[in-house]
């Protein structure tokens, strides 16, 4: 084991403890391909599975697993236009499992998150029976502050590069990220015991 991996699973550990003391769920997987084995394994067929946008999910290849597989999958992507965007949002608060990543996490375990337009954090919140994060290490912070920091400004600015590079100066993106930040949720228990899950990843993953 090398000095990095060793460090990402004491620190794992710890975080999973803090967890448990804040009502949620911890798990650790070294790799991408692990976390999504995991993931998998946690959701029985035929279930009504949903998610939030996410560079994470994209990158350990979430969506295309739960397109192929035998569940109900509400996927916000598959349509095209507001009003059917928005028809998802509502089924999915209704759905069994909710997948999303965390913009931020502390090493308390407090989760930060941030939203333009509501539904991700709204699912965390309230609704789904049962709410999947999956989260790099590279989103760990050692304190809630740090974790507020980097949701509103590394976290925002990447979610509006995302999709719009053309800005001219630093402070322009800057300035306009302060708009991303319409809805920011922190976590700091989950209201049922064992609802909210956290798949650590050992990995630079996501935003």
């Amino acid at each position: 084991m090398t000095p990095k991996q060793s460090y990402n699973s004491l620190l794992a550990k710890k975080l999973i403890e803090e967890f448990q003391k804040r009502n949620m769920e911890g798990f650790y997987c070294e790799t991408k391909e692990d976390s999504l084995e995991k993931a998998i394994e946690m959701i029985p067929k035929n279930s009504t599975i949903s998610y939030g946008g996410s560079e994470t999910l994209n990158e350990i290849g979430l969506r295309e697993v739960l397109n192929n597989g035998d569940y109900n999958f509400l996927d916000p992507n598959s349509v095209v236009g507001g009003v059917e965007k928005e028809k998802i949002a509502h089924q999915a608060l209704a759905s069994d499992y909710y997948f999303m990543s965390s913009n931020a996490i502390s090493e308390s375990g407090e989760l930060v998150n941030v939203d333009g337009y509501g539904n991700r954090v709204a699912s965390l919140i309230f609704g789904p029976k049962n709410v999947i994060i999956i989260a790099g290490l590279n989103k760990v912070v050692p304190n809630l502050d740090m974790a507020i920091l980097r949701t509103k400004n590394y976290a925002s600015q990447m979610i509006l590069l995302k999709f719009k590079q053309d800005y001219s100066t630093f402070e322009e993106l800057s300035k306009v990220s302060e708009g991303v930040g319409s809805q920011f949720v922190i976590t700091s228990m989950s209201s049922k015991k064992g609802r909210i899950k956290v798949i650590l990843v050992g990995e630079n993953l996501g935003f």
